[in-house]
């Protein structure tokens, strides 16, 4: 059996990327060829901060010593419940991330206090923006704010916002280069406020709308409206109905369906209507079904004979999608 003095760098370098960020400092001290180890860039391509609260006098530190140009992507908490002696994240150390990582395309942020912090603040290389159980001011994504602030933005992720409403739905179109859209408890739109904001995000490529207190069929009949280029849609079934499922019949773009419960009702579509409409779809490929409360394998060995074309995936609602009716 081969000892560790014996494994190449590669397979030590995998094993180290399993490591949280203390841990990895700490190994740097065991000899030399760890710490060259350690200081290897491809180590600090993820990094994931999220299980520390960490001083900034800590976090200024990585940023200098290790992540800089290595950093690719980056996940911080904000402690925003943890009292007001807790590090907060501020314009400075964003600022600072847009400077000294110029490579730092993914950034997610939990359960922080974004009030004072401007959006213009943050890195303009983000490709995708993910908030979880952050307060941002009301300010930060409307419509007539500067449209040069993330130039490259692709993909955002708006996890139980409090302050996200049908006014930002429609701000969303200053970026230019969006395609995808992840909103998730995002209880203050309305389906207004999503028919609105989704005319002006016509060019969406993805959806999700996950424990929302829109309707599905209020948000299936909006996305047949208005994204006739959505490639993949995923959504909870609170208020699916067939007749609103068979309005993306036709949908031209349609690769990806995925369906999550638990809240299952009397109106849901039974597994021959759902079968009848992902017909009727031309270029559906992947149909996923999560905790409809489908007992046995019937049918799933339905939909997988109806739809041979299809991978057809019919599984227990998982714990983190219980998350969104909690």
């Amino acid at each position: 059996m081969a000892t560790f003095a014996e494994l190449p760098d590669s397979v030590l370098l995998e094993v180290f990327s399993y490591l949280p960020v203390r841990d990895r400092i700490r190994i740097s001290r065991v000899c030399h060829r760890w710490k060259r180890l350690v200081d290897d860039r491809w180590l600090w391509r993820h990094v994931d901060l999220t299980v520390y609260t960490m001083r900034p006098k800590v976090m200024w530190h990585l940023l200098r010593r290790y992540m800089a140009t290595r950093l690719y992507s980056l996940r911080m908490g904000g402690y925003l419940f943890s009292g007001s002696k807790a590090p907060q994240l501020s314009s400075a150390l964003m600022r600072a991330l847009g400077q000294k990582c110029p490579n730092l395309q993914r950034l997610c942020l939990h359960v922080a206090d974004l009030t004072t912090v401007p959006i213009a603040s943050l890195p303009r290389t983000l490709k995708t923006l993910e908030l979880h159980s952050c307060e941002i001011s009301m300010l930060w994504l409307r419509k007539e704010q500067d449209c040069s602030v993330l130039p490259l933005l692709e993909c955002i992720v708006l996890d139980r916002v409090p302050a996200f409403q049908d006014e930002h739905l429609q701000g969303l179109t200053r970026f230019r280069a969006l395609r995808s859209l992840v909103l998730g408890g995002t209880y203050r739109v309305t389906e207004t406020g999503l028919d609105a904001g989704l005319q002006e995000l016509s060019y969406l490529q993805r959806l999700e709308v996950l424990g929302c207190t829109l309707s599905a069929d209020s948000t299936l009949l909006a996305v047949s409206r208005h994204l006739r280029d959505v490639r993949k849609l995923r959504l909870t079934v609170r208020g699916l109905s067939a007749p609103g499922l068979a309005v993306l019949e036709g949908m031209p773009a349609l690769e990806s369906l995925c369906l999550l419960g638990p809240l299952v009702t009397p109106e849901m579509p039974s597994p021959e209507e759902i079968l009848a409409s992902c017909l009727a779809m031309p270029k559906l490929r992947v149909l996923e079904l999560q905790g409809l409360g489908w007992e046995g394998q019937e049918p799933e060995k339905l939909l997988s004979r109806g739809l041979p074309h299809c991978m057809v995936i019919v599984r227990a609602c998982p714990k983190e999608s219980m998350d969104w009716w909690m």
